[in-house]
């Protein structure tokens, strides 16, 4: 999936239909004078429908949607006859979509399972026809009830990628490097911050025709919390992984410096987070002897305790097993 293609963030305005209204009729037929009233019903408005969809990675196909518009309810006929329903509009999300009020920013809902429907918009009720204001003394009612308006908002369409595994680091730390190995995924690499603008998904295959989802979320910089650079759109991506790994590179002037500031920032931004299993991933290992990484060790071992660490290198291709076995053992 080329870069250009991930979209995660969409805004709609969407209008369900209106009732349709009821019928004053009155029933009249040879020999029968004053039939009396048999004004239908109207018919409802439709829907507006969210359905998700496990086929869907990203909203892309909503990208240049703005309004959707559901169809409006048939007025009520004679003979009691009720108005045909509007149609409903069903628009279908990848699983992980957020929805929201545009207005009160205010969540709706969540789509999380495949054919799961909400309704976003209700359609407006019919009216009843003059036939229910039938009464002893007033037995041949002209009036009826229109039908109810339709409902408008405008929604924001937000996803939080679904993956097993989210890559955490600082731009230039070797993500999407590493991506490209592990998963057959293709994301822009180059030696400068910032490459990735959006989350590249890749699916990491194992043995036994086993395999699990990899996201390479773009890289968080100190004040990302606070909105800083990116920060807000790339953070929410991390919230559904349920293991982080994070990654430094092994020319980082201090790694255990690194790793804390990364952690910091997704405390800040929400610290529920930190409750997720942890892999901390030293990238580009190859430019160490082995003098120096037994160094490195025994420096990991003092400063950073209770979280698991490996040394890798994705361009050598050093240690990429052993951290394919170390994520599986962690998700199952």
């Amino acid at each position: 999936m080329t870069e250009g293609n991930f979209v995660d963030y969409v805004k709609i305005y969407i209008s369900s239909g209106k009732g349709g209204k009821g019928s004053t009729h009155l029933h009249r037929e040879k020999f029968i004078e004053k039939g009396g009233p048999d004004g239908g019903d109207g018919g409802r408005g439709g829907h507006i429908i969210l359905r998700g969809n496990k086929n869907l990675w990203t909203l892309f196909h909503l990208k240049f949607t703005k309004h959707v518009k559901a169809g409006h309810g048939g007025d009520g006929g004679s003979s009691r006859s009720t108005g045909a329903d509007g149609e409903d509009k069903i628009i279908e999300v990848p699983l992980g979509t957020v929805v929201k009020d545009q207005e009160t920013e205010e969540i709706l809902f969540e789509i999380t399972e495949h054919g799961q429907e909400k309704i976003v918009a209700k359609g407006g009720k019919g009216g009843l026809g003059n036939w229910h204001f039938r009464s002893a003394t007033n037995q041949t009612p002209r009036y009826s009830q229109p039908g109810m308006p339709a409902e408008e908002k405008d929604i924001i369409l937000e996803l939080k990628v679904l993956a097993d595994v989210g890559l955490v680091g600082f731009p230039n730390a070797g993500k999407s490097t590493l991506l490209s190995v592990l998963t057959s995924a293709k994301p822009k690499i180059a030696d400068y911050p910032f490459t990735t603008l959006k989350p590249n998904l890749g699916i990491v295959a194992y043995r036994d025709f086993q395999s699990f989802v990899m996201a390479d979320i773009p890289g968080i910089i100190e004040g990302a919390a606070e909105g800083k650079g990116l920060g807000h759109y790339f953070l929410r991506h991390i919230e559904r992984n349920s293991t982080l790994l994070f990654l430094v590179p092994a020319d980082a002037d201090d790694i255990k410096k690194e790793y804390e500031i990364l952690l910091d920032e997704l405390r800040r931004y929400n610290p529920e987070m930190l409750t997720k299993d942890r892999l901390l991933v030293i990238s580009k290992s190859d430019m160490l002897d082995d003098e120096l990484k037994t160094e490195m060790k025994q420096l990991l071992d003092a400063q950073i305790k209770g979280v698991p660490y490996l040394f890798i290198s994705s361009v050598a291709q050093q240690g990429l097993q052993e951290l394919k076995d170390k994520l599986w053992q962690m998700l199952n």
